[in-house]
């Protein structure tokens, strides 16, 4: 997906709420932004947005000294992902569809975002995946249920922490002996990474790798070799969350249904549906 003008505004937002976040001077934030606003004037907008956000997330790290700026917002994402996760497993398991209802609740799980100034409370975030159960879906599960039934390997790749506690809803209704789940290879904005994916229980039931890559999306050439035999054999690709969507086409011989809730106008008219909509599109059903 290519990178719209309306992304530059969210760029610019990025730097300036990571550097408050982490306590910057008005200084060395205005310094940051005349070298973000530096790179987009020649940034090649051919490239997805994921690509100026790896850079721009760069700059930040180096500018700051802080390896992993979410480090401790992640933390607390699966902390609270964790309390309420035995109330949503329940709520899956009695579902009149449970594999229906753990791809809702993948999706709707990215309510937990880095973005608000505290975690949502409990009742807050169950009433939103109850709402999540019950809203209009784009797209179908049955196809993605039959595609994770006749393919022989299944490639989940994670968005972000949190989140990926609910994701685990999701693969344990697969084959897990199929399966192999893929989060970044290092920091970007609060993705998942190894430890989350181990917080959240899944390197205990499938085969997770790392990606190799510090963008907030799947850009191939970026990621490691490993990740890429992983995902060119793939069978199927089930692709969570916005950065994964901008950037990730079907591998060789196999097919990508992507899992979103469309969170910006731009995202939304891509997909021709409403923002904030819950989507689950085949790549061969969408026109990019």
């Amino acid at each position: 997906m290519k990178t719209s003008v309306e992304c530059v505004p969210c760029f610019v937002r990025q730097t300036i709420d990571t550097m408050r976040g982490l306590g910057t001077g008005e200084g060395q934030i205005a310094e940051a932004l005349r070298e973000v606003m530096g790179r987009v004037a020649v940034f090649d907008f051919a490239e997805p947005p994921a690509a100026m956000g790896r850079d721009i997330h760069r700059l930040i790290r180096r500018a700051t000294g802080v390896n992993d700026p979410f480090a401790e917002v992640k933390r607390r994402q699966n902390e609270f992902a964790l309390e309420v996760y035995p109330s949503v497993e329940r709520m899956v398991r009695e579902a009149p569809d449970p594999f229906e209802a753990a791809v809702r609740v993948a999706i709707a799980g990215n309510v937990i975002d880095h973005g608000s100034e505290r975690t949502p409370a409990e009742e807050d975030m169950l009433a939103t995946i109850d709402r999540a159960l019950h809203d209009p879906l784009e797209g179908s599960t049955r196809a993605l249920f039959a595609a994770a039934e006749e393919a022989c390997s299944v490639l989940y790749l994670a968005d972000n922490a949190g989140e990926i506690v609910f994701d685990r809803l999701l693969v344990e209704c697969l084959d897990t002996a199929r399966v192999t789940l893929a989060v970044r290879g290092g920091p970007a904005i609060n993705d998942a990474l190894m430890a989350d994916a181990a917080s959240a229980g899944l390197t205990d039931i499938v085969r997770v790798i790392d990606n190799g890559s510090d963008a907030p999306g799947t850009i191939l050439a970026d990621c490691s070799e490993t990740f890429r035999e992983a995902f060119e054999s793939a069978d199927l690709v089930i692709s969570k969350g916005q950065g994964n969507y901008e950037t990730v086409s079907a591998p060789p011989g196999g097919q990508v249904f992507y899992l979103l809730k469309a969170k910006c106008a731009v995202i939304a008219g891509h997909l021709d549906c409403e923002r904030a909509a819950m989507v689950v599109r085949r790549d061969s059903d969408q026109g990019a």
